[in-house]
């Protein structure tokens, strides 16, 4: 199985010999399945636009699809449409079914994952793995308190409103998974090992290339980080979507109007990029890491970008009969969600 320790080796290469490795898994997954046998899985963001880019200066032909959740930025949907042989699935379920039937996604998928799961329990059953890390006593194999443990998270047990990590899956994921199973192809995906302890736990698990998977996957990119993704647009000056910006050089730390050094000599070999846009995409909505945002929050920016869409996700929301808040017809109720986790677990999500 690879190690960790193998992973930080691959994310400290160079980006030449990263796009070489990532060409290699590529080919090895296409002569496995055939060109006809896989697609490219593609949401339209910087990390899926970059894969799609390589993908298809190897194999010009091969589908890509987009998964239209209703969530993403208008300006991504409007990229997406831009690119040839995209197929756009649609999800059976819209944001709002997903919120009222499974509830609110809030800090992480993990930790919405283990709250959901053990809200389900019943009263007094605290032996469980999932219990152990929201109480913070869960110990490794040296009977160590786990680097697993989450015991800040312990106050969402009392939220007045449901927790769930399953609008991913809904709103996505399935729709990708019946896209498969009727057409019998296999994905290549954008994603990194350092987005997430879940996806790097996946790594750790099967690597780049997953064939043994019930589903299997490939995920090309894994050993990439956010710096080498934008260093490729950077480089091979690849259009992303508009709602990123522009990539340039980061000049935090630098004497404000001073041309940026890299831009100078005209080398960007070790130079960190930003955009001064979005960071990052995903679906418009979500609340997954609002609390560890600094500077502008998604939130905020939606505010003064897509003002309608902000009413609409703040606004709204009534409890229902079991006393749990859930959205209604003039919103999605978010506002009420946010005031509760910045009040009772001292975060500070801004909008």
């Amino acid at each position: 199985m690879p190690t960790r320790e193998e992973l930080k080796m691959l994310q400290a290469l160079p980006l030449d010999i990263k796009i070489r490795k990532t060409q290699q898994r590529i080919r090895e997954w296409v002569e496995y399945y055939g060109e006809d046998g896989v697609y490219v899985s593609f949401s339209g963001g910087k990390d899926s636009a970059v894969l799609l880019d390589i993908v298809r200066k190897m194999y010009p032909g091969i589908e890509a699809v987009f998964v239209n959740t209703g969530l993403e930025y208008p300006e991504i949907v409007d990229f997406v449409k831009q690119h040839e042989n995209v197929t756009i699935l649609r999800p059976k379920k819209n944001f709002r079914q997903v919120l009222t039937e499974y509830g609110y996604p809030v800090i992480s998928k993990e930790v919405s994952n283990v709250l959901n799961e053990a809200r389900k329990l019943k009263p007094g059953k605290t032996k469980t793995i999932r219990m152990q890390r929201l109480e913070g006593t869960l110990l490794d194999h040296d009977e160590n308190l786990s680097r697993y443990n989450i015991p800040q998270y312990k106050f969402l047990l009392n939220a007045p409103f449901r927790i769930s990590d399953l609008c991913c899956d809904v709103m996505k994921k399935n729709p990708s998974k019946n896209f498969e199973h009727k057409h019998g192809k296999h994905g290549i995906l954008g994603q990194m090992a350092d987005e997430s302890r879940l996806r790097e736990q996946k790594w750790l698990k099967v690597g780049c290339n997953g064939f043994q998977l019930k589903s299997p996957q490939s995920n090309p990119l894994s050993f990439w980080t956010n710096n080498d993704i934008l260093t490729y647009i950077h480089t091979y000056e690849l259009p992303i979507a508009s709602v990123y910006g522009d990539v340039v050089p980061d000049d935090r730390g630098q004497i404000p109007g001073q041309t940026n050094i890299y831009d100078i000599i005209g080398e960007y070999q070790d130079c960190k990029f930003k955009t001064t846009g979005c960071d990052r995409t995903g679906c418009m909505f979500c609340l997954f890491g609002a609390h560890l945002e600094k500077g502008e929050g998604r939130l905020e920016r939606m505010k003064h970008t897509h003002p309608k869409r902000y009413e609409y996700v703040m606004g709204g929301g009534e409890f229902n009969n079991e006393g749990m808040w859930i959205p209604n017809n003039k919103g999605l109720g978010f506002k009420f969600v946010v005031d509760w986790l910045n009040e009772n677990g001292n975060m500070n999500i801004k909008y």
